[in-house]
Parts: C-alpha cells; sequence; structure tokens
C-alpha cells in the first residue's frame, strides 16, 4: 500500500473517538460538540493501522493534505450536508494528485483532477482519505482479481470480500469510513455490500456522471455509495446527482429528501420455480424481508425470473464483453501482459465476438425488454436476494469464473434494463450455519425511481443485525472458523472434492457438517490423482520418507451422521486417522497403496485446489 500514514498520534486517538459510531448523524453530533476534523482524521488513520489489512487502500492521500483540507473546512457548517465526512474513493475514479491505477500499476496515471462526482463529495464538505482496492478494471464481483493483497472479509475471513469494489466495501465495513465511492456494471455496488453487511446504492444509469472515472462497459456503468444506513448513502448520492455536459451519458437528477413510500406498494419477487438461492441464510434473510413488505401493507406478486436471468447471461456471455475490450483496447494493445491473468481471459472472450454480433445482441436484449415490459408495468418494484449465497476464497481459487459469474445472478440484468437498485442487509443473523453473514435483497425500479425504494430499504433495515459500533455491524465471528469439534460431533479432515466450494461438498453440509479450519498435515504424506471419476478424486497416502504437507479443511461431523457419511466411500479410500502440523489428529480421508499404482503423482501441488487449477489452465 502506497502513501501508509504513521501510526496516529495517541494523544489525538482518545477513547471519545475510538468509540465514535462512523455514521453522519454521530460524526455531526461531534462536530456540534467541538470535535474538529482532524481529531476525527487522526481515528480514522488509526482504524486503517488497526484493521492491520493492507489489501484496502492501492494508496492513501498525504497526511499534510489531508489536515490542511480539514483545516481549511473552518467552523462547523451544517449547510454542507457531508462537512468534516471521510470519504474513500474506488481507484478507478480519479482524485486530483493521486494515482488512478484501476488495480493495473502498469495502467497508474496521476490524475490532474477530480473526477465529477469526487469535486462534488468535496463541495459538500467531504475529504478524501484515500484511493480502494479492486477487482482490475472493475472485472468481476469477487474482489480477489487484483495484484495487490486482497482485501479481508471483515465478517469471515474465509469469504471473498466481494468485487470489483472490494477495498470500499471493506473499509466502511470495518467503520473505516461512512461513506465510500464504487462502481457498478454488473454488480458491483450491491454484491460487495452482501458479503460485507452493508448498504450498497446502485443509482440509476446516467444519474451519477462518470467523467473521471475509468470505464468497465461506459454505455451501462455508474458510480455507486457503499454506507452503513440508506440515509447515508441517500445524502452521499443526494450530493453528487446531476447532469454533467462532460458526460454524454449523464442526465439530470433532482434529490428529494427521503419521505414514507406510498401506503400500498405492488412488489415482484422471483416465483419458487424461479428462486434459485444457495445458502440458509440468504433464504431466510429474503423470507424476512418479504414478511416485513408484506406486513407494511405491500401486495407481493410472484413472477418468472428466467427472462430476468436470460438478460443476465448476455453481459458476460454476449457482445457487450466487447465494450471492455473498448475501453481497454490501447493499453492493451501496448501493454498485453499487464492484466491480471482472470482479467485477460474474461476480456479476450471479446475477440470471438464481430459487430454483427453486438447488433443481433441488441436486438435480443431489446425483444426480451418488451417481455418484461408488462411485468414491470403492473409493479412498483422488485425484490431480490442480493446474492444465491457466500463464495468462498477457497472456491474462486479452485473456479475463477464459475462461482464468480453465480454471484452475479440477480445483479447483471440491472443496468441493462436501466433500473435503480440499492442493497440492503436482512436479519436474522445465521445460527449454526458454515458462515456468520446475514441476508441481504435487493429492491429495484424502474429509472428515476430511486428515491421510492430507498426509502422502503430503509424499512427493511430494521431487520438486519441493528449492533452497530465503532468498528461497523457487530457480526459475530462464525464459530466454524475458531472452534474444535464439539460434544457429538467428529472432526474429519478432507483434501480433495468434500473441501468447501467443490463437487461433493454437499455430502458434508447435507449431513449438518460444519467447517472447522484450514490446516496442513504434516510432512510424510503423498498426494495422488486417482484414475477415473468424474469428479477426478485425490488419494492420500502415508509414506515413511520422502513425503510432504498437503492442504485440508477440517469439518465437524455430527456422530450420528458419519455412518452415511462413511457407507458412501469408495475404494480404495477410506477413513483413518490423519496427523496435521498443527498437532492435532483428526479421522480423514486415506488411500490404500494398491490403489495409486495407476495414479498421477501431484504432491508438488500441496493442494487438491492446486491440481484443480492445472486442469482448468490447461
Amino acid at each position: 500500500m502506497n502513501g501508509t500514514p504513521p501510526p496516529a498520534d495517541p494523544v489525538l486517538a482518545d477513547p471519545v473517538l475510538a468509540d465514535l459510531v462512523m455514521t453522519l448523524p454521530a460524526l455531526a453530533e461531534a462536530y456540534r460538540a467541538g470535535t474538529r476534523p482532524g481529531d476525527v482524521l487522526a481515528e480514522v488513520y488509526r482504524r486503517i493501522e488497526a484493521a492491520g489489512d493492507p489489501g484496502i487502500f492501492i494508496s492513501l492521500a498525504p497526511r499534510g493534505r489531508v489536515l490542511s483540507e480539514a483545516a481549511a473546512l473552518g467552523q462547523y457548517d451544517p449547510s454542507r450536508p457531508l462537512w468534516g465526512v471521510p470519504v474513500a474513493i474506488k481507484d478507478n475514479i480519479d482524485v486530483a494528485g493521486l494515482a488512478t491505477t484501476a488495480a493495473c500499476p502498469a495502467f497508474a496515471r496521476t490524475a490532474t483532477r477530480d473526477a465529477t462526482v469526487v469535486a462534488r463529495l468535496r463541495e459538500a464538505g467531504a475529504i478524501v482519505i484515500g484511493k480502494t482496492n479492486l477487482d482490475q478494471f472493475a472485472t468481476g464481483l469477487v474482489g480477489t482479481r487484483t495484484p495487490y493483497p486482497v482485501p479481508q472479509n471483515p465478517i469471515d475471513p474465509a469469504l471473498v470480500p466481494g468485487g470489483s469494489s472490494s477495498g470500499s466495501a471493506v473499509a466502511v465495513a470495518r467503520g473505516i469510513v461512512p461513506l465510500a465511492l464504487g462502481t457498478d456494471t454488473a454488480g458491483s455496488g450491491r454484491v460487495p455490500a452482501a458479503l460485507n453487511n452493508i448498504v450498497g446504492l446502485k443509482p440509476t444509469p446516467g444519474a451519477l456522471p462518470a467523467t473521471g472515472m475509468v470505464p468497465a462497459c461506459r454505455s451501462i456503468d455508474t458510480v455507486s455509495v457503499f454506507a452503513l444506513t440508506v440515509a447515508d448513502a441517500w445524502s452521499a448520492f443526494a450530493a453528487m446527482a446531476g447532469r454533467d455536459a462532460a458526460d454524454p451519458y449523464s442526465r439530470p437528477f433532482a434529490c428529494q429528501p427521503l419521505s414514507e413510500p406510498p401506503p400500498v406498494l405492488r412488489i415482484g419477487v422471483p416465483d419458487p420455480a424461479s428462486l434459485i438461492v444457495d445458502d440458509e441464510a440468504q433464504a431466510r434473510g429474503f423470507r424476512a424481508g418479504i414478511d416485513a413488505l408484506r406486513a407494511g401493507g405491500a401486495v407481493v406478486s410472484e413472477i418468472d425470473f428466467a427472462p430476468f436471468y436470460a438478460i443476465a447471461a448476455r453481459l458476460y456471455d454476449g457482445a457487450w464483453v466487447a465494450e471492455r475490450e473498448a475501453a481497454l483496447a490501447g493499453f492493451m494493445a501496448e501493454a498485453p501482459n499487464a492484466l491480471h491473468p482472470v482479467t485477460r481471459r474474461v476480456v479476450g472472450v471479446a475477440s470471438g465476438f464481430s459487430a454483427a454480433d453486438a447488433f443481433r445482441d441488441i436486438y435480443r436484449l431489446a425483444e426480451t425488454q418488451r417481455l418484461i415490459e408488462p411485468v414491470l408495468a403492473g409493479l412498483d418494484l422488485l425484490a431480490v436476494p442480493t446474492i444465491p449465497g457466500p463464495c468462498t476464497r477457497a472456491a474462486i481459487e479452485a473456479d475463477p469464473i464459475g462461482p464468480n459469474s453465480r454471484l452475479g445472478l440477480y445483479t447483471n440484468f440491472v443496468n441493462l434494463l436501466g433500473l435503480a437498485g440499492i442493497a440492503v442487509p436482512t436479519g436474522p443473523l445465521p445460527d449454526g450455519l458454515p458462515y456468520g453473514l446475514p441476508g441481504s435483497m435487493t429492491l429495484l425500479a424502474c429509472g428515476g425511481q430511486d428515491a421510492l425504494i430507498a426509502a422502503v430499504a430503509t424499512r427493511l433495515e430494521q431487520l438486519g443485525p441493528r449492533t452497530l459500533g465503532a468498528t461497523g455491524w457487530a457480526v459475530p465471528a462464525p464459530a466454524a472458523l475458531t472452534d474444535r469439534a464439539g460434544p457429538g460431533e467428529i472432526e474429519i479432515a478432507v483434501c480433495g472434492a468434500h473441501m468447501s466450494g467443490l463437487a461433493l461438498n454437499r455430502e458434508l453440509t447435507s449431513r449438518g457438517g460444519r467447517l472447522l479450519r484450514v490446516a496442513d498435515t504434516s510432512a510424510d504424506y503423498r498426494l495422488y490423482a486417482l484414475p477415473g471419476g468424474p469428479p477426478v478424486r485425490p488419494g492420500l497416502v502415508r509414506v515413511p520418507s520422502g513425503g510432504a504437507s498437503i492442504a485440508v479443511e477440517v469439518w465437524a461431523v455430527p456422530e450420528a451422521a458419519v455412518g452415511g457419511f462413511l457407507a458412501g466411500i469408495p475404494a480404495p479410500l477410506g477413513l483413518g486417522t490423519l496427523s496435521l502440523s498443527d498437532g492435532t489428529a483428526p479421522k480423514g480421508f486415506l488411500c490404500e497403496h494398491a490403489g495409486v499404482a495407476m495414479a498421477e503423482d501431484v504432491t508438488q501441488f500441496g493442494s487438491w485446489r492446486a491440481v484443480i487449477a492445472r486442469e482448468a489452465a490447461e
């Protein structure tokens, strides 16, 4: 991380500010009581240090400059809605005097002026802290496609932080800043909100100017806002919205203060046949949100979401991916090897499309829009899960494309249809599930109806985990990553397709299994790829010499379910006792020596995920 500040002056990091909740009302109250912006900024720097996460920011504004900007604000001015508010900016949006990298060091250039949205934030009194990490060139929904350290998901480090606006979402979720800007083409302002338990406001395309933003798909991109509350996100949106003559896609947009939504709302939700949710916490959160909307007087109608999924698929499977190539063509010609491998793979698909393909996809979009129009005409808004379920870092390492695409199921179609959207946390908190991720619902409405969905979202906020502290929403750390097996459970180590996110993992989760920890065997094992499949299976064999450490996951499985699990294990595999480098000896998969006679020795890869990644690359 460039420009990392020195530790905050301990005199300024006082106990009162250490407990400050980073919301706009809390900051305003502190400033009215005499707190200086410089003191708040010192606390921001302290929190950056305390987070210990070098993946959040790519660069920080020079501390002297930031403090000078704070001093220049003068006396507290409540007429400026963001007076003294520290903000973070995604590093594909220009901030004067700082490099814009788009998470590609070879692309870096120092901005000579602020992007229009950044300039408008400053006019409202905001102070820019720094530039945040992202999936390179805003291509991805996972937050791991970056040459810099990957931001850590503050709820569960086993999960991806979400992308492409990963650093911005994590900065807000950790309580470092109350507001952060992202961008959103396919869901980058909503997916990270869901994965970090915060609010993600994705405006009507064109409502926020894109001047000074590195485009992904210029015709449908939008700047987005992350915040802990809907009201805070709306305040930032209102300060930035409106036409910019330098941006031909921007439009006039007047924001009014949030008000109560209409007493009766017509809300469309996916019908049971087309609702796709992979995770029980997301399913519970969605049901709770729908129940709350009904309790508030909404008339909820179930609709077929297949046409929306068809549009979502076109964003990356169709010619729109060529618009990403159009944005990067000059740079790719100059530095073809500078792109992250996955970014290059995604954008490289564009070479298979022609101009005729682009027009055919435009025609298909128009045809599908015509089918959807009667559905939308009878509704005030749509409500969908923000994501089907969480995605682990291990799953995305094993398959960089599939899980990423899955995250965009409910987000990819939104900008193609010109809709406005807002993602908001919904409860209840998970109980006894592998991950501690609460539910998230996204409300969608036709372009221009941003105020309506924001007003409805304020109702849904009451469902979410409402324990707000200095480090964001208090979400219990998932016991699955910190505990050993409890009473009535047996620890089972797995090294292959039973690991989280892989093909046979459901054989554990369906029996009530929960992930305990990631570990390595002691250095006396060899790993083999057994013949047969699919799926291809690993064989782990303990050897007297010439062994190595192999990565495993340790799961807790209820004793009553172990028999059924054991019965499904085919030869030459079986359950034995493994020796792990952490000193524990759980039960785990072992292979008979005779079973590896015709197998490929893949010990050098160190993990089954690395073996899978090799096969995917070939």
